[in-house]
């Protein structure tokens, strides 16, 4: 299994890389350094194109799962290699399987493998906003006790989504920020904590607007 595992992420990331060469985008990587390398996160970031999985994937330093929603599973070969690779499938409009996603990310951060979660719930069509952030994204954190990364990602969507079906040579911003322990909040923090890591992202997406 363990093989089976290397190998799927080594060709995984090869093809990713592939596709992001071929299509020509250039990533500026900004406080990478924030993400430890000794432990498992969660990972929370804006989600505009469906280029933001290989843009994160082919960074991350540990083996990383990202939580996709439920029709992805239905592609037979993307499917496979997801599973190989610790990734989940939400159904958003079942509130007790979605519990059990949830519930399974914990277990996964718990052995030792991150999780990526886009918590606005869907890609976001409309450039600089933000959807809600769904604080039930965020129990992964709070039952496990890893670290959050916030991973704000500038300019992804210009590499497709503005301007279907045409690839055009863009340069992508990811920024990483600093390790939001739960425990660590203040109450109102905590209570709202979709707002306030979303918060962050935002106003590390303004800050790196200009940049692009």
């Amino acid at each position: 299994m363990e093989l089976k595992n290397r190998s799927s992420l080594a060709i995984v990331l090869w093809a990713f890389r592939l596709c992001l060469r071929i299509s020509g985008t250039k990533v500026t990587v900004l406080n990478q350094e924030n993400v430890p390398l000794d432990k498992a996160v969660l990972y929370i970031g804006n989600h505009r194109s469906y280029f933001d999985i290989p843009l994160t994937y082919v960074l991350v330093p540990r083996p990383t799962g990202y939580v996709a929603k439920k029709e992805v599973e239905r592609i037979p070969l993307l499917k496979n290699w997801m599973c190989n690779l610790h990734c989940l499938f939400l159904d958003r409009k079942n509130i007790k399987e979605g519990l059990k996603t949830i519930l399974s990310c914990i277990e996964k951060v718990k052995s030792g493998i991150s999780i990526c979660i886009f918590p606005e719930g869907t890609r976001n069509r409309v450039n600089d906003t933000f959807l809600p952030f769904h604080d039930g994204s965020f129990k992964v954190a709070a039952k496990s006790g890893c670290p959050i990364i916030p991973m704000t990602i500038n300019n992804s969507a210009d590499i497709f989504e503005d301007h279907i079906p045409f690839i055009k040579k863009t340069h992508v911003i990811i920024e990483y920020g600093k390790p939001i322990y739960i425990n660590e909040l203040l109450p109102e923090q905590k209570k709202h904590i979709g707002s306030y890591v979303q918060s962050i992202i935002e106003e590390t997406y303004f800050k790196n607007k200009d940049l692009v």
